[in-house]
């Protein structure tokens, strides 16, 4: 399984939603059962009952899987680029196609169990499931990321997210020449209820809001650079909001961002900069990374037209 949308074949056509899933994924029926009607197993981008009969060619998406009989295992095939530690705090750099911690479709292979094959008593940091995490990148954005090391360290850093005491700089291509060179999006942001995979912008979503700045502007095509920050955290928060105001990041397919007249096979979005107090010292700490090669080719490739 890797998380992708599943094509029923012709052979499972007529059978039961229940019964194929199980039969696709290897997963106990009951438990695939209790995913169903969870509204987490989606055919057609709709919600039906665990005996609907499927349709060859029907698209089943998984939203979520069982939950982990065993915690996450140390896997040290998984290459970790950490750019800082120390007892108490990783700062990591995340290619973009990285996992950041077990979920649906993804139980091993991920940023987690290479940390926990570098860094011994992560596992007992946080959340059993992902050992360390107090925040996420999405699969396909690259850049920084900082993992406790310690329950004490777990303890701060939460807390500065929750006060918003973190800074976290991104920087995203988007489409278009934006109306202002500088702003906030305020927007509450939901699960999307046409498409469960997605996130939207509801009004029964949580709050977010993000900030951005123009940094550049090329014409072949139009399209911008910007600095975004985020003031919260919320789920392709900067995806979905830059989406809602018809500037969606450059690449990303699933918020109308892939066009061929710039041609990406990931989002053009880049956690550069990473800003937080340390849990024991208290002193601020600061850390920037370039941007990854594919997208620094892309940016001299629009220069060159200008």
């Amino acid at each position: 399984m890797n998380g992708e949308p599943i094509v029923t074949p012709a052979a499972l056509e007529g059978e039961r939603l229940d019964r194929a899933v199980a039969l696709i994924t290897g997963w106990p029926r009951t438990e695939v059962q209790n995913l169903i009607e969870a509204s987490s197993v989606l055919v057609d981008g709709k919600r039906v009952a665990k005996s609907h009969r499927l349709m060859a060619g029907s698209v089943i998406e998984l939203l979520e899987g069982p939950a982990p009989d065993a915690p996450p295992v140390p896997d040290p095939t998984v290459a970790v680029d950490v750019r800082y530690h120390d007892a108490d705090v990783i700062v990591v750099a995340k290619p973009a196609g990285l996992v950041v911690h077990p979920g649906a479709g993804h139980a091993d292979g991920t940023l987690v169990n290479g940390l926990l094959a570098r860094f011994d008593g992560l596992a007992a940091v946080g959340e059993r499931d992902r050992p360390g995490i107090v925040h996420r990148l999405d699969r396909d954005t690259s850049g920084l990321l900082v993992v406790a090391r310690t329950v004490r360290a777990y303890e701060s850093l939460v807390e500065q997210l929750a006060a918003r005491v973190v800074e976290r700089r991104y920087v995203a291509l988007v489409w278009g020449r934006l109306d202002a060179m500088r702003g906030v999006i305020d927007a509450p942001i939901g699960r999307s209820q046409a498409r469960r995979t997605r996130m939207a912008i509801r009004d029964a979503g949580k709050p977010a809001r993000t900030a951005y700045e123009v940094r550049a502007i090329f014409d072949d095509p139009v399209c911008s650079l910007l600095d975004c920050r985020l003031e919260t955290g919320r789920t392709h928060q900067i995806r979905v909001h830059l989406s809602a105001i018809k500037h969606p990041v450059v690449g990303d397919a699933t918020y109308g961002g892939a066009r061929d007249s710039l041609p990406l096979d990931r989002p053009f979005l880049h956690a550069a900069s990473l800003a937080f107090d340390h849990p024991v010292t208290g002193e601020r700490v600061h850390f920037d990374d370039p941007l990854p090669a594919e997208l620094e080719r892309l940016l001299d490739e629009l220069g060159a037209r200008a």
